[in-house]
């Protein structure tokens, strides 16, 4: 069982995943919106891994410390706050589901700045989470 499942537990069962999919995708608006994010972790020495995630090749994948430095202890704090959990558990679920988010919202290998995170975006990865 996945850790992005372990916590979707929590809030009972599919529908408490749609759930905690709604807290991810709203954390993301707050900290700025996708395209932030992939900034942030340009700006952390990330960029290939993140790059890796828009292209339409396979998805490199980024460490639960990697997320943290990238993002920030705060924001991972906020996110964790969200869902009831730990901080670190909060930055291992994005080091899981952060490539899958950002590679479902940028099928054709760019990311859309102007995507509404939490109608189409949320939907997308409704279909992607839960098929």
């Amino acid at each position: 069982m996945s850790l992005f499942d372990q916590v979707a537990g929590m809030f009972g069962g599919q529908d408490g995943k749609a759930g905690t999919l709604q807290a991810i995708m709203a954390w993301i608006n707050e900290q700025g919106g996708i395209q932030v994010l992939l900034e942030k972790f340009q700006q952390g020495g990330l960029g290939a891994i993140a790059e890796s995630w828009i292209s339409t090749g396979g998805n490199q994948p980024v460490s639960p410390d990697q997320v943290t430095d990238a993002l920030g202890s705060p924001a991972i704090a906020d996110l964790a706050a969200k869902l009831g959990i730990e901080p670190q558990a909060a930055s291992n679920l994005i080091a899981e589901h952060l490539p899958k988010v950002v590679d479902t919202l940028s099928p054709n290998g760019e990311v859309d700045g102007q995507q509404d995170l939490m109608t189409e975006g949320l939907n997308l990865l409704k279909g992607k989470f839960f098929s």
